[in-house]
């Protein structure tokens, strides 16, 4: 009896009330009234969120990230290579870009990376000759002297502690360092990522970066392009065939400036701007797609990702002639953005069939190797408690960049010099490797796809933080992301992991991850898109803000990325 009135209750209770809670999907955000850091990696997080509990702002957090992914993220953090870096600030309700982008040196022409007049991309791909000048360490600083408000010292020590410790060598970093073929090819980078002691779970030490991000604290830029840095560098560089010299250093300069826009459905998005193609193919696309209602699509099915696929076609064509160093070349920026130029590429998309790149260029192209857009880059996003955020996205290029670490200063270096056209004067090409916006000049910043996004809601209140590596698959990257919390009001866990798809206008394939569901991919043949399988697109680091909570989620495709939470 006594048995049966237990069981009694305990149904009772059970019908009742709910006993467990169910959610929606199982991607869930971390939520915070106050500040908030998402970046790849762990330990960079935690110091961007701990300047946040010092009183330090957004800018404070997000030059400590920077500095401290050097160290954590060898292959895509870095201070040797260059990015773009969006500031809101929450007082004066402005929004400032800064371009630090890497610079080729005046010795790089065209002649250096040709035999027999054939370009050699191998030159410009790995090793000394493809570097160009770092721009990371002036852009962090810059920001940090416009908006921020702790000591430089305070911002760099963690990254300085952290190297002293060691850094972990976590699964993913370990098998980055063993997948990387150039890092078998330089002394010194094989000395430091390729000792015997590297290994998994263990600590990496790399002992002269200590003392170049020393000079950095202590002296600022110029303990990094000048004085004993910049010594080694141009000894290295002279020693190795290399082309940056102490004068490229010196010559080298932030761009300071306004970010492009476009109103989208009542939303306002700013990115980067050239030399940035990026933004402008997320720009393009989203007025292509503003002649739609997507709100009447699934975000999984068929006949959106083929609309989507299309105006991404659009969006890429739009940077890929007429986009590259804005001091170099005359950009028509204003009407490649325009809402006219948007209604017009949308009238050319047949909502039931995929177009050609025939169609969509007048001309036959050949399918010949671009410049490569590495994947190995990073982003971050960061907000704090008084409302200021910065999105920033920057990048070595390939993995590990050159492979080339300067010896002496712990600096692993970029391979940006890969990304301008170096096909330019190719007779009748409109191919993104000819285009003659990027060819390459001196003092010249490679066009790039990095756009870092800033999303604010129709009563102008910052709504939306986010960004992610890729390679040119950024800007389609983050075109999802904004569609998602725009158009199909997902929560940015779900806007997250939604399955994504890639599509070039230069490319017959359209990229999809491979949990895309068989219906939807049959309904893409059908339209006649052909399929490639990718394992992921992209990793993005976003922060949605919806009155005073703000609500993180790092992206699952990459693992060690975290949401860090002010104290």
């Amino acid at each position: 009896m006594k048995l049966f009135l237990i069981l009694t209750l305990t149904l009772s209770a059970c019908l009742s009330s709910q006993d467990y809670l169910d959610y929606p999907h199982p991607y869930h955000s971390t939520e915070t009234t106050k500040g908030m850091v998402v970046s790849q990696n762990y330990l960079s997080s935690d110091i961007g969120a701990e300047i946040l509990s010092k009183g330090g702002n957004a800018v404070d957090a997000a030059i400590a990230v920077g500095f401290s992914l050097t160290a954590t993220l060898p292959r895509a953090g870095n201070i040797g290579g260059g990015g773009f870096m969006l500031v809101y600030d929450k007082k004066t309700e402005s929004i400032i870009s800064f371009d630090f982008r890497s610079m080729s040196p005046k010795l790089a022409t065209p002649d250096v990376y040709k035999v027999n007049g054939v370009h050699q991309y191998e030159l410009s791909e790995e090793g000394y000759k493809a570097i160009a000048v770092p721009g990371t360490v002036a852009g962090l600083i810059e920001a940090h002297e416009m908006f921020g408000t702790m000591d430089l010292a305070d911002l760099v020590n963690p990254t300085i502690e952290l190297l002293k410790e060691g850094v972990p060598v976590t699964d993913d970093l370990y098998w980055a360092i063993n997948d990387t073929e150039s890092l078998k090819n330089d002394p010194e980078s094989k000395k430091i990522y390729l000792a015997d002691e590297v290994i998994r779970g263990g600590k990496l030490f790399i002992e002269d970066l200590i003392k170049t991000m020393e000079l950095i604290r202590d002296f600022g830029k110029a303990g990094f392009y000048d004085g004993e840095n910049a010594e080694r560098i141009e000894k290295a560089m002279i020693e190795n065939g290399g082309l940056i010299r102490k004068s490229d250093l010196k010559e080298y300069k932030v761009n300071v400036g306004k970010p492009i826009a476009t109103t989208y459905r009542g939303h306002t998005v700013f990115t980067q701007g050239p030399p940035s193609g990026g933004g402008v193919a997320v720009i393009t696309a989203l007025n292509v797609l503003e002649n739609f209602n997507l709100s009447e699509l699934s975000p999984n099915s068929g006949k959106y990702l083929h609309l989507l696929a299309e105006a991404m076609k659009l969006g890429h064509q739009s940077r890929s002639r007429y986009i590259g160093d804005p001091n170099f070349s005359n950009i028509p920026l204003e009407e490649i953005i325009s809402k006219d130029l948007g209604v017009k590429k949308s009238k050319k998309i047949n909502l039931k069939r995929a177009s050609s790149m025939e169609s969509i260029n007048k001309w036959v192209t050949r399918l010949e190797r671009n410049f490569k857009e590495s994947k190995d880059t990073t982003h971050y996003s960061i907000i704090d408690e008084s409302g200021n955020a910065v999105s920033v996205t920057y990048t070595l290029g390939f993995s590990f960049g050159s492979g080339v670490t300067i010896p002496g200063t712990g600096i692993l270096t970029n391979s940006q010099m890969n990304n301008f056209a170096h096909d330019y004067g190719e007779i009748g090409s409109l191919r993104r490797g000819a285009s003659p916006a990027n060819k390459l000049e001196q003092y010249k910043r490679p066009m790039s796809t990095m756009c870092p996004i800033l999303v604010f809601d129709n009563k102008n209140n910052l709504k939306l933080i986010t960004g992610s590596p890729g390679g040119s698959k950024i800007p389609d990257i983050n075109l999802q992301v904004v569609l998602n919390v725009v158009d199909f009001g997902l929560d940015i866990g779900a806007a997250t992991m939604m399955p994504r798809i890639h599509q070039d206008y230069q490319s017959v394939e359209m990229d999809i991850e491979k949990f895309l569901n068989f219906d939807t991919r049959r309904v893409l043949k059908i339209y006649g898109h052909k399929l490639e399988e990718s394992d992921t697109i992209g990793s993005t680091q976003s922060i949605l803000i919806d009155g005073d909570s703000k609500y993180g989620y790092a992206d699952l495709r990459r693992p060690n990325a975290k949401v860090s939470v002010q104290k």
